[in-house]
């Protein structure tokens, strides 16, 4: 009876992991903005994977296998917040959200006392097509 009943817990871990999965992958996809994409990148994404690998060591219940699992874990909450404020400073860096939204803006404080100067012509408006100098090279597969 008991190994049905972590069998039973597994599986709703692992579906509650997934549904968050889903949850970040449309949020990725439907959001208007790059601030938004990155939290649906990196929130839900990350609690769903905690939910999907708790429910596999519920079903396998097996300490070597909740090590592994356990390593898994700890890297993730790592890991992904850092990628989340790398994209979020490139993001600021080239002009990909706009700064008059924020409230407060200690970044731009930092950047200026370290010599940064935002470039307005680094990405071309959405609709136009790059110059020449900013083509990507063109590769042939034969």
């Amino acid at each position: 009876m008991t190994e049905e009943l972590y069998d039973l817990f597994g599986a709703i871990f692992l579906a509650g992991g997934a549904f968050f999965c889903l949850g970040g992958a449309v949020g990725l996809v439907r959001f208007p903005d790059i601030l938004a994409r990155m939290h649906a990148a990196t929130k839900p994404q990350v609690f769903g994977l905690l939910l999907v690998l708790s429910g596999i060591g519920i079903s396998v219940h097996d300490a070597k296998v909740w090590m592994s699992l356990g390593l898994v874990m700890v890297l993730q909450i790592l890991t992904a917040p850092v990628g989340g404020h790398l994209v979020a400073r490139v993001a600021y860096r080239s002009g990909e959200w706009n700064t008059d939204d924020l409230v407060v803006d200690e970044l731009s404080e930092d950047l200026s006392e370290a010599g940064f100067t935002r470039n307005e012509e680094f990405r071309p408006e959405r609709g136009q097509d790059r110059p020449k100098s900013q083509e990507p090279p063109q590769r042939r597969f034969d």
